[in-house]
């Protein structure tokens, strides 16, 4: 599915003006790096995009590492593909410019730990995340990817996350709950263009006017900022977008919060997962590894430091069923 950009100087921004003080949230020693609200309120939270990052780490695990074929992890270091767009809390440049952290690095560290394996991130652009990777030049990709049924005729996949999308609102604002489409039946929105959720608002949209019900009024904003500054001054009344990214916008800024979650796939569940080379027999290792960090708990921290907790799995799984084919 498309993914929802927003630049590394508006996060820094926002992470600036939102000075919240750590005292009810523990020393940053104790839990370092982004701490982030609860989505679905408005307190502010401060987002620490500083290049010492003290990521969560877990330790290796012989049986797992064990799986590795050889094949994988040339010169001891796991090469991991990652986007290098920009789009937090997914994957951006910390404030050196250069440093990549988010959920996706922080992910990728746990499971190259649990490998015994160096993490070496290697940012590429989305398009060619995947020649990447079926190339054998990077192990594997983690970078928000949804698993679907054709990119499994070509890749492997072990999932970590569940694919969702969001309804942000103006903390204060009129509109408490969206959850199906007679909810949106009126209400100003906005969507990005030609975006998955843009499919699935358009569907609602019909459903609801099959039904006899108010229409939707659809507004398109090019940059976040934009109907970020649209829903505060009360011109649009939500936006649907990736919950990553908007469950990030509300941390920073305490000024919006959320109120719905729909799957990726609109109907249809989906999960994000980690990307290998179909047939390389990496996978089974890539699955062992998510499991042995979701059981001992720090994937549900990792998940937590960047406000992402409703998207935590309770296992992995390799080559699940994806969004049909289209």
């Amino acid at each position: 599915m498309p993914r929802y950009r927003l630049s590394r100087h508006l996060a820094s921004v926002l992470a600036l003006t939102t000075l919240v003080t750590l005292a009810a949230c523990g020393s940053p020693d104790d839990e370092p790096a982004a701490l982030a609200a609860d989505p679905s309120g408005s307190a502010a939270a401060v987002i620490n995009t500083s290049p010492d990052q003290k990521r969560i780490r877990a330790q290796k695990v012989d049986a797992v590492a064990a799986k590795v074929p050889p094949t994988i992890g040339a010169g001891g270091k796991l090469r991991v593909g990652i986007s290098a767009e920009g789009s937090p809390p997914l994957a951006f440049r910390a404030d050196d410019d250069r440093t990549l952290i988010g959920v996706e690095a922080d992910i990728a560290q746990l499971v190259a730990d649990v490998l015994g394996l160096e993490l070496d991130l290697q940012p590429t652009s989305w398009e060619n995340l995947f020649l990447v990777v079926r190339s054998g030049q990077n192990d594997v990709g983690f970078s928000n990817i949804t698993v679907t049924e054709e990119r499994k005729d070509i890749y492997d996949f072990a999932t970590y996350r569940v694919d969702s999308l969001g309804w942000e609102v103006k903390a204060d604002g009129k509109v408490s709950k969206i959850e199906k489409p007679a909810d949106i039946a009126g209400l100003n929105v906005s969507v990005g263009s030609g975006t998955n959720q843009e499919q699935v608002l358009l569907r609602w949209d019909a459903q609801n006017k099959a039904a006899g019900l108010a229409p939707v009024n659809i507004t398109y904003y090019q940059n976040p900022a934009d109907y970020q500054l649209a829903l505060l001054s009360g011109r649009i009344d939500a936006y649907f977008g990736p919950n990553p990214a908007l469950a990030y916008h509300v941390a920073v800024s305490g000024k919006t919060r959320i109120v719905g979650i729909v799957p990726g796939g609109g109907e249809v569940p989906a999960q994000i997962a980690a990307m290998t080379k179909k047939g390389n027999g990496f996978v089974e290792a890539l699955n062992d590894a998510l499991n042995t960090v979701i059981k001992d708990g720090s994937y549900a921290r990792v998940l937590s430091r960047w406000g992402l907790g409703s998207e935590a799995i309770p296992a992995a799984q390799i080559n699940p069923p994806g969004l049909p084919r289209k």
